[in-house]
């Protein structure tokens, strides 16, 4: 029986797959013929397509007015700088574009000028509202440059910037320089950071964070846009030096644990981040070593000595020396620092440049010189001196002769009348020598 049941399945599938005269099922898929009429037998394929939908008249048409392009083409546009030609009129520039500069020169790689000829440049500066940041603005929006500055204002003050308010070319951002920015720029100042002991150490750690962090996201900026980075380091990073006068092949006597480290050695590090990022990564990069400077726009009680006798002796209290008053200080007016960090960021060396003047003061000369000055009736206090306080400080500013043609020009006789008018007016009428601001 069961071999029966087998034959009689076996013969059931036979009869299924036997032809029949039925109809095929219907499939989505139409059958391929060799042909379909006796016109298009002989023709192949891809002609067959081009002959369709008027597919060969737009093909026409399109070689058509790419040769009316070339046939055509300006004579003068085979000279790169024949265009520069083109826009002149009785042999003269008005625009002021050379052969040499034009950015149709091809011999060269250049970035999108900002404007035509190239002179206007957008740069920002970090810690733009603070004392020597402020000046520096104020002497880049005079050379005709659009200027962002960048602050969070823990040491910068937006007074020192407000007379910019309504330029168009001056922008002002509220941002710590510790957390990154995107910007198009074509040079950096990087400013940012407290550099007074007041300052800085009353939160040293946020000081070494935004002396490294800041500087680091500063350079990545540099990096990605191809700006040119110049960093403010200090003459701190010397310490208390075993050499004097200090000149930049000196490589310091820092204490890496003082009260003072938070600073010296945040600037110390910068630097490294600094060459790292030039080495490493072709950035290009300067380097200034700001010497003692002083000039308007200081905070009225930021710890430096040349602030504290002027408004000590304007406020008629006793202007106060730490130590025997021996120590020495070379002090720069704010407009020769300006000077010279254009210099730097305009010339084609690196540094480290010290920047600074090498008149040198001890305390007490220094306090002599603001009494004639202020109040020929100040008195002098002495107090015990602070710790890691530099014995001595002058630069070696023969670097900065030779390769940037820079010293600076006013002494300190004459920059201190003119300190002294802007703390006169901002404690005297302002009231900012009570904290107010």
């Amino acid at each position: 029986m069961k071999q029966l049941h087998k034959q009689t399945i076996t013969n059931q599938r036979r009869d299924e797959e036997s032809p029949t005269s039925e109809p095929l099922p219907y499939s989505p898929k139409s059958l391929k013929h060799p042909s379909s009429s006796s016109s298009s037998r002989y023709i192949p394929r891809s002609i067959n397509y081009l002959l369709k939908d008027q597919r060969l008249l737009f093909i026409l048409i399109g070689i058509l007015i790419g040769s009316t392009f070339v046939i055509f083409k300006p004579a003068n546009s085979t000279d790169p700088d024949a265009q520069i030609t083109s826009i002149t009129h009785n042999g003269e520039n008005p625009l002021g574009i050379s052969r040499k500069d034009s950015v149709f020169n091809l011999n060269r790689p250049v970035r999108v000028p900002v404007s035509i000829g190239g002179k206007r440049r957008r740069v920002v500066v970090t810690g733009g509202s603070g004392f020597v940041g402020s000046h520096l603005v104020d002497k880049l929006i005079a050379r005709g440059d659009d200027v962002i500055v960048i602050d969070n204002f823990f040491t910068g003050r937006k007074e020192n910037v407000m007379h910019h308010f309504g330029n168009p070319r001056f922008e002002l951002i509220r941002h710590d320089v510790v957390e990154p920015i995107l910007l198009e720029v074509d040079q950096i100042y990087h400013l940012a950071c407290p550099a007074s002991p007041v300052h800085y150490k009353y939160n040293p750690v946020k000081t070494i964070i935004s002396n490294v962090m800041g500087t680091l996201n500063m350079l990545g900026l540099a990096k990605r846009i191809g700006a040119r980075f110049l960093l403010t380091s200090t003459s701190e990073v010397y310490g208390d030096p075993l050499e004097h006068p200090q000149k930049e092949t000196y490589w310091g006597h820092v204490n890496p644990i003082g009260v003072r480290s938070c600073y010296d050695e945040g600037k110390r590090t910068a630097e490294t981040l600094t060459m790292d990022y030039h080495r490493g990564d072709g950035v290009e990069v300067r380097i200034a070593r700001i010497f003692n400077t002083y000039g308007p726009r200081m905070c009225l009680d930021d710890g430096r000595v040349v602030s504290n006798f002027v408004s000590q002796a304007i406020r008629k209290q006793p202007m106060t020396v730490y130590g025997d008053g021996k120590q020495t200080r070379s002090f720069q007016y704010v407009s020769d620092l300006v000077d010279g960090l254009m210099a730097l960021m305009e010339g084609e060396h690196i540094g480290p440049f010290n920047l600074g003047n090498p008149g040198e003061f001890t305390m007490l000369e220094l306090a002599e010189v603001v009494k004639e000055t202020v109040d020929p009736s100040a008195t002098i206090e002495f107090k015990e001196n602070t710790a890691d306080d530099p014995q001595k400080r002058k630069p070696d500013i023969s670097k900065a002769k030779n390769m940037l043609n820079w010293e600076p020009k006013i002494t300190l006789r004459e920059g201190l009348p003119l300190m002294a008018a802007d703390f006169r007016n901002r404690i005297l009428n302002e009231d900012e020598g009570k904290g107010a601001k």
